[in-house]
């Protein structure tokens, strides 16, 4: 390699090293075990618990603070700070929507975070099928000294009530019944059809409807594969038939070849 070229490799790979130490995120801490519902119907109590671990993974990030929000309502936080030896060495709680915690010091042994957050599951603004709709049931931030921050994960739960729990659930009925039509070769178009309308409905808050719709979309889809099953039945049958007519014409004519016999022999 020319001088040149080697003067311009060095140029761009010093290039590539300062971009890559630009852009490479500032690890956050890591996640633990995590008891967050997957779900949460409307007005209930509910309650999540998220660990903290590695909580200094920067080697020059010795002390930060714990930001956390959430959509539930009428929440309160509880935050344990724990040592090496899983002894818990001091305590917070908080009210409200969002927190920001004490300082997390390495210096004073603190090893892991445990987040208990309980609320309760807030309204549902819009209804979406699929995706289905859900809310933030927390999300925690590493904020740093001079206004940086990390984040560090969000966990979303499904929320429904009753009414809409049932319109959902004979929407997937139904549109299990019209994959597995589709899959045996049925014509599903008109059950396809109906099954938008329900999700439709079900996406205005009309969940009766959204019910009866889902539910005349899988009788369609199960019509629609019965009659493909009786046509594939039939036309085995059909062709049962013509395979015994040919044999049976083939048995009675090789008869006649063996009962043929020349008169002069």
């Amino acid at each position: 390699m020319t001088k040149t070229n080697w003067s311009r490799f060095s140029s761009l790979l010093l290039a590539l090293l300062v971009l890559g130490s630009v852009a490479a995120p500032v690890a956050a801490v890591s996640v633990g075990d995590t008891t967050v519902p997957d779900e949460g119907e409307v007005g209930t109590q509910v309650e999540a618990t998220v660990t903290l671990t590695e909580l200094y993974q920067n080697p020059t990030l010795q002390q930060w603070q714990l930001e956390g929000e959430t959509e539930l309502r009428d929440v309160t936080w509880s935050l344990s700070y724990i040592d090496q030896t899983g002894a818990t060495v001091a305590r917070e709680e908080f009210d409200g929507q969002n927190f920001t915690s004490s300082p997390v010091a390495a210096a004073d042994g603190t090893a892991e975070v445990r987040v208990r957050v309980t609320g309760t599951v807030p309204p549902v603004e819009s209804y979406s099928y699929d995706p289905e709709q859900t809310f933030v049931f927390v999300s925690l931030t590493q904020a740093r000294e001079g206004g940086n921050a990390n984040a560090i994960d969000t966990w979303e739960s499904h929320s429904f009530t009753a009414d809409s729990d049932q319109a959902r659930t004979a929407l997937d009925d139904a549109q299990r019944a019209i994959s597995a039509a589709n899959a045996g070769g049925a014509n599903v178009d008109e059950a396809q059809n109906t099954f938008d309308q329900a999700v439709n409905a079900y996406e205005s808050e009309n969940f009766d409807l959204a019910v009866e719709l889902a539910n005349e979309a899988q009788s369609q889809a199960d019509s629609a594969q019965q009659s493909r099953q009786t046509l594939q039945l039939a036309l085995y049958a059909v062709g049962g038939l013509v395979v015994v007519g040919l044999l049976v014409g083939g048995f009675l004519y090789w008869r006649s070849q063996q009962d043929t016999h020349d008169p002069l022999g």
